[in-house]
């Protein structure tokens, strides 16, 4: 059997649905192609959804506990895995069946089976339960392929005790002691929720700090409170060895060498309790959760045909507008390089598919926010201060502790900092960082400041509704200038 149509996409995750869905708004024919059910891809079948939903439950679990230092006592939860886990997949199943619904209302053809490409302009299709191949012709082709869990090199073991993301996610159950690998933004959400949940949660880290990469005085804020809901939290210490023993599984841990200290902003680097150091040793976990990352699926069948080119680390190589090295085919989301963000791959997909539709386009944003949802939350956008460092540009940096906002503290939640990484002369916002309860929310404002081209001056001026937690955005500004209301500097000009 033949088919064609003008535009496919194949993967229906964030970036691939977006794409299929706007290409449909702008009037072409387009197939989908996933082997789910429905649209969604990892992010809602076994990522950011589930997890966001799980981290929900762990949060109220959190204030519930909270709550007894006003003098408001709950009692110790009880905690029915099997109703979470189905409050999970209610979530997940609400979200990608509407999914569905608007896939069918934008008279999308939806295939789900797996794609393999013949050629530059042919795919072959083999639907869920089906042998036979059907043949797709196409005009162009969108490859949202995703990506997966990254394992361990030569550590491997065949246990459901050992599990990745999307095991986890399913949770088989509490298990009384959890090790995660990986002090990463996977790592560290997951590890919360099993904390919250009553597990004895250890997490591994090869580096010398807690999400490598970010700013050091943002993960401060929060490796204080990972290290107050863990047993364990062991940096500098890498997984050497792994075996299933009778109950549980048996790690050997030893002091990794030659990873040294993420790079820091400023304030010093990270500790854990329990660091690594001296000789290997062997510990016992009731379950291993590998949290070290993920890697792009950018091995689909039949893509050697084709003149796309693969980057050393297997990301599809793209141009400005998505397009590969094979003029019918573009690439967008994971497997077009990182980060790896479903917001990224949205936005990337509507680039694909202006450019595919003949407009003028490319995919050059100033501030891709990236979240890590733990509590507290933390996010940034836009030039970090590692960045500056590292590139030796330089910058002022201005920063408004929570303990001085009158909202985190009517929330009992100072345990926060918001902070504006600006040009020295101008003043103008160049990124952003939060670390706080809302986080997530509240650093929509700052993507907005950097891609407008604000200045500190513009913030300052823009009146924040009080008391909220947004406002220590204003007075970060503030700070830049030497007369924040709530804190003291020194004054910086006569403005």
């Amino acid at each position: 059997m033949s088919l064609s149509t003008q535009v496919v996409v194949i993967g229906a995750g964030p970036g691939g649905y977006a794409a299929a869905f706007y290409a449909a708004d702008r009037g072409l024919r387009v197939t989908l192609i996933d082997p789910a059910v429905n649209p969604g891809g990892v992010c809602l079948y076994r990522g950011c959804i589930p997890s966001k939903a799980l981290l929900h439950v762990a949060g109220v679990v959190n204030e519930a506990k909270h709550a007894e230092a006003w003098g408001v006592s709950f009692g110790a939860p009880s905690i029915d895995v099997d109703r979470l886990r189905a409050f999970k997949s209610k979530v997940v199943d609400r979200l990608t069946g509407g999914l569905g619904q608007l896939s069918k209302q934008r008279k999308i053809t939806y295939v789900q089976g797996r794609a393999a490409f013949r050629d530059a302009r042919t795919l072959e299709i083999t639907r869920d339960g089906e042998k036979q191949a059907e043949t797709l012709t196409f005009e162009h082709a969108i490859v949202a392929t995703g990506s997966r869990p990254t394992t361990i090199p030569g550590l491997s073991v065949d246990s459901p005790r050992v599990m990745d993301s999307t095991a986890a996610l399913e949770l088989p159950d509490v298990p009384a002691s959890l090790l995660v690998v990986g002090g990463g933004y996977i790592g560290l959400e997951l590890g919360s929720v099993y904390a919250a949940l009553g597990t004895r949660v250890t997490v591994v880290e090869m580096t010398g700090g807690l999400l490598p990469g970010a700013d050091r005085d943002l993960v401060n804020v929060l490796a204080k409170r990972i290290e107050r809901i863990t047993d364990a939290v062991l940096l500098d210490t890498k997984v050497v060895g792994i075996k299933e023993v009778k109950g549980g599984i048996a790690v050997t841990l030893e002091p990794s060498t030659g990873s040294g200290q993420p790079s820091t902003g400023s304030g010093q680097p990270s500790t854990g309790s329990g660091q690594g150091g001296g000789e290997p040793k062997e510990r016992t976990f009731e379950r291993v959760l590998v949290a070290i990352g993920r890697r792009p699926n950018g091995d689909v069948p039949g893509l050697d045909r084709t003149a796309v080119k693969m980057t050393p680390r297997g990301f599809i190589e793209v141009d400005g507008s998505r397009r590969t090295a094979e003029p019918s085919i573009y690439a967008i989301g994971d497997v077009a390089g990182e980060p790896m963000l479903a917001h990224k791959a949205s936005h990337e997909a509507r680039v694909a598919v202006d450019a595919i539709a003949g407009r003028k386009t490319a995919f050059e944003p100033l501030a891709i926010p990236a979240v890590v949802f733990t509590d507290p939350e933390l996010a940034w956008c836009g030039l970090t201060e590692n960045d500056a460092q590292q590139q030796k540009r330089e910058v002022a940096v201005t920063r408004f502790p929570w303990a001085a906002s009158g909202r985190a503290i009517t929330i009992d939640r100072t345990d926060g900092l918001t902070k504006l990484v600006l040009d020295p002369t101008s003043g103008r916002v160049l990124g952003v960082g939060i670390v706080g309860r809302g986080a997530g929310e509240m650093i929509a404002e700052g993507v907005l400041a950097v891609e407008m081209g604000a200045s500190a001056e513009d913030v300052s001026l823009s009146i924040h509704a009080h008391p909220t937690l947004s406002e220590t955005f204003m007075e970060a500004a503030d700070v830049f200038f030497g007369h924040a209301t709530h804190i003291y500097r020194p004054r910086r000009d006569s403005r």
